[in-house]
């Protein structure tokens, strides 16, 4: 009697164990209220906007090359004639200093209006006919930390990308990432601002920061697993010595 009653509490213990360590379905899949065939409409015109501290690549084309030279200023000469195109900083004022036409406020603007903005300045001025601007945000990363598989800053080669393109680039979350808490860390000239994303769910695609922008932060949480782990907290590692003891106890009853 006496040795059926240890080992029946000795297995609950070992089963409360094994069931505190697992993880469920609703802690680790992603859009979980998404139906079978249910179509979602991407209805998100983003474009990310420029802003303050953006070093923007400006490259200026036109049938007669040796007209845009002003414009195409480069930061050295090299043995063979050629030389790197001279990057633009926007300011604290929004602008940058462009040859010729002096200060330019590009604050605010997508690429493609900035584009639009200075092909007016050529041909409104006389200065070009029918030029073709090219512009590049060259600092464009965003950061990812947290609970994922490869924190760190990810260079952007395009002019957007969704959070979820970025978690895949740092390797995904990891086990223990809460994927009900991701946090987008957002800075537009000064002004931060947080928002928490629930990758569970569909509207994942209608958050406001699905796509992100240039130099965004985003941070996964912990799950309490993970958090009770950093913390070195004393009831895990009971509980873990506990169910081995009672796995030992389990082996030398039954024999």
């Amino acid at each position: 009697m006496k040795k059926s009653f240890v080992i029946k509490h000795c297995l609950l213990l070992l089963f409360f164990f094994i069931l505190t360590s697992c993880y469920t379905k609703k802690d680790i899949v992603y859009f979980q209220d998404a139906k079978d065939f249910e179509t979602i409409v991407d209805t998100d015109s983003f474009r990310a906007k420029l802003k303050i501290g953006d070093i923007l690549s400006i490259y200026v084309s036109t049938i007669n090359p040796d007209v845009t030279k002003p414009y195409n200023l480069v930061d050295g000469t090299g043995v063979d004639g050629g030389g790197q195109l001279i990057d633009y900083l926007i300011d604290s004022d929004g602008n940058i200093d462009y040859p010729v036409l002096g200060k330019v406020k590009l604050i605010g603007l997508t690429v493609e209006e900035a584009k639009q903005l200075l092909k007016s300045k050529f041909e409104e001025g006389g200065l070009l006919k029918d030029p073709v601007v090219i512009i590049r945000i060259k600092n464009y990363t965003v950061t990812i930390l947290g609970w994922v598989g490869n924190a760190g800053v990810y260079p952007i080669s395009s002019e957007r990308i969704s959070i979820l393109q970025a978690i895949a680039m740092a390797g995904d979350l990891q086990i223990n990432g809460k994927r009900k808490n991701v946090t987008v860390i957002r800075d537009f000239n000064g002004t931060k601002t947080y928002t928490r994303i629930d990758l569970t769910s569909k509207e994942v695609f209608n958050s406001p920061v699905y796509y992100l922008t240039q130099n965004d932060i985003v941070y996964v949480h912990p799950n309490r697993g993970a958090i009770s782990a950093a913390s070195g907290d004393s009831r895990i590692g009971l509980i873990s010595s506990l169910a081995s003891i009672a796995v030992s106890l389990a082996l030398i009853f039954t024999r």
